[in-house]
């Protein structure tokens, strides 16, 4: 059911990146091996392919000026690149994350595998071409892979201004957001009636509104999907993580924690193309990132998940 990576264009990485960093501890077999082994999914409007499972910044990378913070921060995400890690999603409204996304960056020596995505975050054209501006600034890019519309902020006014900067070279792809769970009627009727590459929304194992509508959608108007809070913020390690996976957890879903159980739960569905989990804890990124490798769920299995926890 996995759809594995099979060539990447312009700053993409799996020959790059995730090679490089696991060359010297494997040898260049086995790195190339891991590589070609993590789950991609294509973005559909153009049928570039990045890995599905990604990193969200909210909270975790605002650290302000704390250089001790912002070192363990950068080990954070030279982690998630050696695991094959590509798209990392911030906003203006995360505090100082942008900030610290940058200064990471620069003093990475590899960031090949970045899939840059952020947000606009105000009202206005102007302040928006300002934000957006401080945004290229703080990353330290020219160009951005995705910006996102975030949680649908005068969207009329800055996807206007996305679809020309998006012919200025500006961003890549577009897109709108929502999170909490939150505005899917009116996410819909944009979805339905104004051109977007990407649109980002809540979605886990306990928060499945978006199966009846919203993913389907998205695979019906070629709109890849990213997911957010798919853990429900903490909420459901909070509740869950006290009990034992299923006995058929590994065999059946390729989970062999509960981190994989609810990405790899997200990344088998069709629609999806990104989850962005967050985390300030190297030990939870290696969670994060396992559920890039092995089998996926089919889709009886993702409902055999999803009663589990329920049940519980």
């Amino acid at each position: 059911m996995s759809d594995t990576a099979t060539g990447w264009t312009r700053r993409r990485f799996l020959a790059t990146t995730a090679g490089a960093a696991l060359a010297p501890a494997f040898g260049p077999e086995l790195a190339r091996a891991a590589a070609e082994s993590i789950h991609t999914r294509p973005i559909p409007a153009t049928g570039e392919r990045i890995p599905a499972v990604g990193m969200g910044t909210w909270i975790t990378f605002n650290v302000g000026g704390d250089t001790e913070l912002r070192r363990h921060r950068k080990r954070i995400l030279e982690e998630f690149f050696a695991r094959g890690g590509g798209m990392i999603d911030s906003s203006p409204m995360y505090g100082s994350s942008e900030e610290v996304v940058g200064w990471c960056l620069d003093r990475m020596d590899n960031t090949d595998g970045l899939v840059s995505a952020t947000k606009v975050w105000t009202r206005g054209m102007a302040d928006g071409e300002q934000q957006m501006a401080r945004s290229r600034e703080l990353w330290g890019l020219d160009t951005f892979d995705v910006m996102q519309v975030h949680n649908l902020v005068d969207w009329r006014t800055h996807l206007k201004t996305l679809r020309a900067h998006k012919d200025q070279g500006k961003v890549r792809y577009i897109g709108v957001t929502t999170s909490h769970g939150s505005r899917h009627d009116e996410l819909e009727g944009i979805m339905r009636n104004e051109p977007l590459d990407f649109v980002q929304f809540t979605y886990n194992v306990v928060d499945r509104w978006a199966e009846d509508r919203l993913l389907p959608l998205a695979h019906e108007r070629g709109i890849a999907v990213i997911v957010n809070r798919p853990y429900k913020r903490k909420a459901l390690f909070h509740r869950y993580q006290s009990e034992p996976l299923p006995d058929w957890a590994a065999a059946e879903a390729g989970a062999t924690n509960w981190a994989e159980f609810f990405l790899k739960f997200i990344i088998s569905h069709p629609a999806v193309t990104c989850a962005i989990p967050a985390t300030s804890q190297i030990p939870h990124m290696q969670e994060n990132m396992g559920a890039l490798t092995g089998p996926l769920p089919d889709q009886p299995t993702r409902q055999k998940m999803a009663r589990y926890v329920a049940e519980l």
